[in-house]
């Protein structure tokens, strides 16, 4: 009984239990707007180039966000070098009177001197229909919009002198390629997303 009532949670909205987005998936809610720290107003589908899409959730905040912003600038410039869109997305809705205000948010990307889109996710109804949960988190769609690579920028988010894997990067190579993408999946490390 105790194992079918916690079965039973796991299904139910809003107690910060999320189901993963299934690989092959189209990009979901496509065309939601939400507002980039420009103050424009951009959905995913806009913000995909011919060669895919890369979505990753971020926040100002996180130490494992802090830890892995040169990597982050990497790769999402990568990404962008190979015309796939790159936007992250700021679901902390828990914290929008702190360190994850859409202010805080604009300093941050300006600090950072992003060159790509950094966008609000109110009341994270992206991060929930991504079933994102975790700072930083990524999932790169192919030029169909089908979800090809989901989980962490490398195999060493505490420490970059250890990485030996970018699994990101070799996502972006294999499918820019027109081959398979060799580890699809790869377990995401960082804080958890602070809904609202």
């Amino acid at each position: 009984m105790k194992k079918l009532l916690f079965s039973s949670l796991l299904l139910l909205p809003g107690l910060g239990f999320v189901n993963s987005l299934p690989l092959g998936s189209a990009i979901p809610k496509a065309d939601i707007s939400v507002k980039d720290v420009s103050g424009k107003e951009v959905s995913l589908q806009q913000v995909k180039q011919a060669n895919g899409l890369l979505v990753m959730f971020s926040c100002n905040t996180c130490p494992y966000v802090i830890r892995n912003q040169s990597r982050t600038k990497e790769v999402c410039t990568y990404a962008g070098s190979h015309q796939i869109g790159v936007i992250l997305l700021n679901a902390n809705g828990g914290d929008r009177n702190g360190g994850n205000s859409f202010a805080g948010m604009q300093s941050y990307a300006k600090a950072q001197g992003y060159s790509w889109y950094y966008a609000l996710d109110n009341n994270s109804i992206l991060a929930d229909a991504f079933g994102a949960s975790r700072t930083p988190e990524c999932y790169l769609f192919d030029k169909n919009g089908r979800l090809v690579y989901h989980g962490a920028i490398d195999d060493s988010p505490g420490d970059p002198a250890q990485v030996k894997r970018h699994h990101l990067q070799v996502a972006i190579d294999e499918m820019t390629a027109g081959k398979e993408v060799s580890v699809k999946e790869t377990r995401s490390v960082g804080c958890s997303i602070s809904r609202g």
